[in-house]
């Protein structure tokens, strides 16, 4: 079993160093060595600073990969429009088991973000700056940086800044959860979708980014554009903070130019040479295969190309040893586990995608695979934050990725490998216990039941994909896509419900002959006449 990353693993650099500059010195650079190390840094007026951000096409670099420039000129714009201080965020919200660059940063080159925050804070006239963290030891390096800058968040203070600690969950990390937490409520979205360029903290118009994407800002402003864009590919230039981890010898935070291929930066983690797949982008990420990874190198646009992601900057090798669908299972269910619980979608589809999942490794064939993948797509786009969005790409990869292991699964005994839990997870990796309606041994296993649409009767009302949506989706009619389907055992009750429920008494269940169950759930069938419902075994 991996144990979880600690908060600072092992830091290497290939080629010169940038962000890690002056780590071969010292654990951590305070003020003084700060500057020793990377020098004095003058002020920038906005438009300066955006098209520097422009000229070496900086971009966030926590996940969305959005063009710093155009959130600087929007914070700007709408400042200046309505008459208002804009506020200027650091997220270092690190919440991912997989992903430990931005902490890394923040606990050993915490002045380098700094740099960067309080560019764009003195060219935009902000009077706040808010740092999220999620952990002690960020929370002491970040709030140490502070005190030794003079910086505090006192009334008098030309600038404002502090340190907001949040908890560790996934959805913290989202923009929209950190600033409801600086606004003093939850660290969760808020269930609206607003830019923070127009409205974020205390309403006013936020420059909300990630830590590194600070940290590269404040490089390009020392070089200068020209020699930034020396390092790295033309078109994205600069380094990459990657955190790799999985089936690796030794766990590491490695800043490596663009352009570098990705087998090399496996081969220095001590991965297998030839690795059953790569995680790339973390667990909002994509799968490669081995041969893929041999034409991957790093960067956003070449991981794209190749059907991976760069995302947060995660990358997580699995060896030939370990069943891949497994190793999967363990992460959608702590995927499922960090639902902020208030959208539907994610709250009750995630955990169904997981049960799905552990469906299909004990035995639950067709009807389990097409159950995940019917919930997959049924939850994206409908959520509060891109959680659910990010899960079901997982899933989605999970299951294009693996095909041979997913047809020993489903159509035969299964694959045979154990599972090691090398993918890493907080608390070790164990399966998540608030689920929502989480199962037992004896809701897995193959389906018992089908569920029948009667076309005569369905008037359309949508119903029972709500209630069954590992069964049923609509289609642009507003009528189901299928006729009839197994239902997972998991999933007999909300069936069941879903016959129930049905207005135009529309499905009726029956039992699965060619399954074998010593205990029934009682079926539900339908008589003629004015639509008399029984319960019994069906007739």
């Amino acid at each position: 079993m991996n144990e979880a990353l600690p908060d600072v693993p092992e830091v290497r650099v290939v080629g010169l160093p940038q962000l890690t500059s002056g780590f071969d010195l010292v654990e951590r650079l305070d003020l003084p060595m700060h500057l020793k190390v990377h020098g004095p840094l003058e002020p920038m007026g906005g438009e300066q600073l955006a098209q520097l951000a422009e000229r070496i096409s900086l971009k966030g670099r926590g996940g969305a990969g959005f063009p710093f420039h155009k959130k600087l000129r929007s914070v700007a714009e709408t400042a200046i429009r309505r008459g208002v201080r804009p506020v200027v965020v650091v997220n270092a919200s690190e919440d991912e088991p997989a992903c430990r660059k931005d902490t890394v940063l923040v606990n050993r080159a915490p002045h380098l973000i700094l740099d960067g925050a309080l560019l764009c804070a003195e060219a935009m006239g902000a009077r706040t700056l808010v740092i999220g963290v999620t952990r002690e030891s960020t929370q002491r390096s970040m709030e140490a940086a502070l005190a030794e800058r003079g910086l505090n968040n006192g009334r008098r203070s030309a600038l404002r800044a502090r340190v907001q600690r949040n908890p560790i969950r996934m959805v913290t990390g989202a923009a929209a959860s950190l600033i409801r937490s600086i606004d003093g409520g939850p660290a969760i979205p808020p269930g609206r979708k607003i830019s923070a360029s127009q409205s974020g903290v205390g309403g006013a118009p936020t420059l909300l980014s990630n830590a590194e994407t600070y940290a590269q800002l404040a490089i390009a402003a020392r070089i200068g554009a020209e020699r930034y864009c020396n390092t790295g590919l033309y078109d994205e230039p600069g380094t990459v903070m990657l955190t790799v981890s999985g089936a690796v010898a030794r766990p590491m935070v490695i800043e490596v130019p663009t352009g570098v291929p990705l087998r090399y930066v496996l081969q220095l983690a001590g991965a297998p040479p030839v690795p059953q797949g790569v995680l790339t982008g973390g667990y909002h990420g994509k799968w490669i295969d081995a041969a893929t990874v041999n034409e991957a190198i790093v960067s956003r646009n070449s991981l794209d190309a190749v059907g991976g992601a760069l995302g947060a900057g995660a990358i997580l090798p699995i060896s030939q040893d370990t069943c891949p669908l497994g190793e999967s299972l363990r992460v959608a269910q702590w995927l499922a586990e960090e639902s902020a619980g208030q959208c539907g979608p994610c709250y009750l589809g995630l955990p169904a995608a997981a049960r799905g999942m552990a469906d299909i490794l004990n035995g639950g064939g067709p009807a389990a695979l097409e159950a995940v993948k019917q919930v997959a797509k049924s939850v994206k786009r409908r959520g509060a934050c891109s959680h659910p969005d990010g899960s079901a790409m997982f899933l989605e990869s999970t299951i294009k990725a693996f095909t041979d292991d997913l047809a020993a699964h489903v159509l035969g005994n299964g694959c045979g490998r154990p599972v090691e839990g090398v993918l890493p997870l907080f608390e070790g990796g164990q399966t998540p216990t608030g689920i929502p309606g989480g199962q037992g041994e004896e809701e897995s296993g193959p389906s018992r039941q089908k569920i029948y649409v009667d076309w005569t009767l369905c008037r359309g009302h949508g119903l029972c994909a709500d209630i069954l949506p590992e069964v049923f989706e609509l289609g642009a009619d507003g009528f189901p896509t299928v006729a009839q389907a197994k239902v997972p055992r998991y999933a007999e009750a909300k069936a069941l419900r879903a016959v129930r429920r049905c207005p135009a008494l529309a499905l009726r269940l029956e039992e699965d002959t060619k399954a074998s169950a010593p205990d029934r759930l009682p079926v539900l069938s339908q008589r003629g006449g004015r639509g008399r419902r029984a319960l019994g075994s069906g007739r």
